[in-house]
């Protein structure tokens, strides 16, 4: 590809839903090159390391002390933070939102210039690399880029009372999932102005596509992955990630 392409794993939130211990630094079935369990953020990392178009990748962590940057290496094999032939990994302190940790992570990615960006929960290890490469060219097509999955439950839309108030159609409705891909200059000048506009209206923003919408422009979709699922509670996790890595 033409371009220089960067990638950004969100792993900056603090785990309320999984009991407060962090869904990142848990253990996966997947066993790394060494045969080690991988964590859930080194299943990830692994993944985007595979693509050899990616020579940066950016990790949102939290600001404390116990699952901070320090910890977060700790979850990492060394043969991926330290490969000289991989992508060059560093580490952002996150932000209140997820919002404004991605926020943080596009500012650490300016200097370097990239033309493209892809943004990837932290929460979701079992991204392939064939989802990957569909993102990248679904970007560099479009510019903003989201893969989506069908439903398959009926949708509808209900009020605060829990009425229903819309019969949606199935077909016209689909799952979010990431890594969600941008034009690089595009996404840092979007999340700059919902920056302005969280502060001065508390406007919530739910995904990176919903900021490109509301000041750059549409966003494509390609099909993503059923397996590309995300770890939200502790059963989300296979038997083994009830442990940590710490």
């Amino acid at each position: 590809m033409d371009g220089l392409l960067a990638a950004i794993i969100c792993a900056a939130g603090s785990s309320n839903r999984m009991g407060g211990i962090k869904k990142e630094y848990r253990f996966l079935n997947n066993a790394d090159t060494e045969g080690n369990p991988l964590s859930v953020l080194g299943a990830c990392i692994e993944s985007f390391a595979s693509i050899k178009e990616i020579k940066f990748i950016v990790i949102t962590v939290p600001d404390d002390p116990v699952n901070g940057e320090d910890t977060a290496r700790r979850v990492i094999p060394p043969y991926l933070l330290h490969n000289p032939l991989g992508p060059q990994i560093s580490f952002v302190t996150g932000g209140a939102t997820r919002r404004s940790s991605v926020h943080q992570a596009l500012l650490s990615l300016d200097p370097v210039h990239p033309d493209y960006v892809l943004i990837h929960d932290g929460a979701r290890p079992w991204v392939d690399p064939e989802l990957i490469e569909r993102c990248i060219k679904g970007m560099i097509q479009y510019k903003a880029v989201l893969p989506v999955i069908p439903l398959v439950e009926t949708p509808k839309e209900i009020d605060a009372q829990g009425f229903v108030t819309r019969h949606l159609k199935r077909s016209s409705v689909v799952c979010a999932q990431t890594p969600q891909g941008f034009a690089f200059p595009e996404i840092l000048r979007a999340h700059e102005k919902a920056s302005l506009r969280e502060l001065n209206d508390h406007k919530e923003y739910t995904d990176d596509t919903e900021v490109w919408a509301e000041f750059i422009g549409p966003v494509a979709t390609v099909p993503g992955s059923p397996m590309n699922k995300k770890i939200t509670f502790p059963e989300d996790l296979p038997e083994t990630g009830k442990g940590v890595i710490g």
